[in-house]
């Protein structure tokens, strides 16, 4: 039997999930079976794009819950504090500026699960977190990425 795949995640990313499983459950499951039951009363099924509509919006929500309840279920609590803050790792903070002269950017590098770029939360998978994690402050290291590689100095490390 397959080991099933642990999702690391901070305490802060379980909540999250938590909360959205809840608001899952509790608010968007009777949402949908109401779109249903108003889509069913517009009459023939086979050509009723709002029934076809709730149901695709359905299924996708009864996906996301299966999918968190797994992620839950699978999860890894990370502490960085746990880590000495000269090295980088999961649930560590790292600022770090593209050499010779780029800007500095920072980052937490998180369980896939809580990953958001945009919000400065990169998943240990991504390709910076990989060349990044075990690494200390003033290290110069080279990242593969997809667009090329690139070398960066690290910076700063926060837990």
């Amino acid at each position: 039997m397959a080991t099933e795949k642990v999702f690391p995640m901070t305490l802060e990313g379980k909540a999250k999930l938590e909360n959205e499983l809840n608001e899952l459950k509790t608010v968007k499951r009777k949402e949908v079976v109401e779109r249903i039951k108003i889509a069913r009363g517009f009459g023939d099924l086979s050509e009723n794009s709002e029934y076809d509509s709730a149901k695709d919006e359905q299924a996708f929500v009864e996906g996301r819950i299966t999918t968190i309840e797994n992620m839950l279920r699978n999860a890894h609590i990370i502490d960085g504090s746990e880590v000495d803050n000269d090295t980088v790792s999961l649930g560590k903070k790292v600022t770090f500026a593209e050499v010779p002269d780029g800007d500095e950017e920072t980052y937490t590098i998180v369980g896939s699960a809580e990953a958001d770029p945009f919000e400065g939360r990169i998943s240990n998978d991504s390709p910076i977190a990989k060349g990044l994690i075990g690494h200390s402050i003033g290290e110069e290291v080279n990242i593969q990425t997809p667009g090329g590689d690139m070398t960066v100095k690290i910076v700063k490390i926060e837990a």
